[in-house]
């Protein structure tokens, strides 16, 4: 589907020192790039680029190649979390570049609900660095190579919009990674007094994941809900390769692990499963003003070195939507019932969620019922304000 978007996300904690929580990017999904069997995908940041071209049925009728292509700054930082504590001395910057080859097959032609498979190779380079509050003797990870395989099966999906009107899904993955050099890092020596640090890069990891997901409005009312279960366990997982939990930033990733009210990547995960979902309720006959009410709970087995008190986390959260044809914007608010802060349990947070359709926008401004440029320019405003 063409698609031409521009995403926003933030997250901010009134309790403690949170690490930055937030995503903006343009999206662009162009099919019939430069030729008819080609398809542009594209997500650009102010900092890292994403990038994949696709090539339909170059393996067989059914079969699609994709080529990737990703890299910037910033991508592979990290933010030592433990017990709600952020850790500015045990973070550092992490910058890196990635290429990819993909394989997608369609099993079930001509059905409703497509069922794809999904095979992916890649290999991802990492360099890392001290940020200025990098305490001075925390030795950082040394610059890495990572050659990554994953693979699944996908029946249905999810459009990559912000609470999208209609979806389902149901998904098994596994992803293996494999790095070039693996060691330790952090604080300490050996017994020679040269740097030895008293954590480890694993040198395979094995991540195994299954998803399943509902979103559906109702005709009748405009109430709309979304509900997805998530479930992951691993072999060998360590700091770069754990599932981490925490914060509402619903696109941050393929497969974001929310938790409203926690700092962004608050939990470390060896295993986990998480439920969550939220309900919107319209306001006005237009749909164009909503209340939203969202809330999750995960029951995890934190990853060695992370284990705090309580297995299970809850959080729950609301705001208020604002809706037309080319633009979502919401601000809320989120409580992380069983975060651990120095004052005992809880955590007050805020945030704002943002899309801008800029394809429909163009197509109000280029395209009006009236050849009236006038009413063109009218059309779009109305388009993006509700005016």
């Amino acid at each position: 589907m063409p698609r031409e978007l521009i995403q926003v996300g933030y997250n901010a904690s009134f309790e403690g020192h949170a690490p930055l929580a937030g995503y903006a990017f343009y999206y662009r999904n162009e099919p019939n790039f430069l030729h008819t069997n080609l398809t542009l995908r594209l997500a650009v940041a102010p900092t890292y680029l994403d990038s994949e071209l696709g090539f339909s049925h170059l393996l067989g009728e059914n079969t699609d190649l994709g080529v990737g292509l990703a890299g910037g700054g910033f991508a592979d930082s990290y933010s030592e979390i433990r017990q709600g504590t952020y850790h500015p001395n045990q973070s550092f910057d992490g910058d890196g570049g990635e290429g990819s080859i993909s394989i997608y097959h369609l099993f079930n032609p001509g059905q409703m609900i497509p069922l794809n498979g999904v095979l992916r190779g890649s290999v991802h380079y990492s360099t890392y660095a001290s940020t200025d509050n990098t305490s001075k003797n925390f030795q950082i990870p040394a610059d890495d190579t990572t050659f990554a395989v994953r693979t699944g099966l996908r029946w249905g999906g999810k459009e990559p919009l912000l609470f999208p009107s209609l979806a389902m899904e149901l998904s098994i993955w596994y992803e293996g990674q494999f790095r070039m050099n693996p060691d330790t890092y952090g604080f300490g020596t050996n017994s020679l007094g040269n740097p030895a640090g008293d954590r480890h890069v694993e040198s395979q990891s094995h991540l195994f994941w299954a998803t399943a997901l509902l979103a559906y409005t109702m005709t009748n009312s405009g109430q709309a809900f979304y509900v997805n279960l998530t479930a992951g366990t691993s072999v060998e997982a360590d700091r770069f390769s754990a599932y981490r939990l925490g914060a509402l930033l619903p696109l941050v990733s393929e497969f974001p692990l929310s938790l409203p009210g926690y700092y962004y990547q608050e939990i470390s995960a060896r295993q986990f499963v998480l439920l969550g979902g939220n309900y919107m309720i319209p306001l006005d006959k237009k749909n164009r003003w909503n209340v939203n009410i969202n809330a999750a709970t995960a029951g995890v087995d934190y990853l060695q070195g992370f284990k705090q008190p309580g297995d299970w986390l809850s959080g729950v959260g609301g705001g208020i939507m604002y809706q037309s044809s080319s633009v979502k914007i919401m601000a809320g608010y989120a409580y992380g019932i069983d975060a651990i802060r120095s004052g005992g349990r809880g955590n007050n947070s805020i945030g704002i969620l943002m899309q801008f359709d800029l394809g429909h926008a163009k197509q109000n401004l280029l395209f009006p019922g009236e050849f009236n440029r006038w009413r063109g320019w009218s059309r779009m405003f109305n388009g993006i304000f509700g005016q």
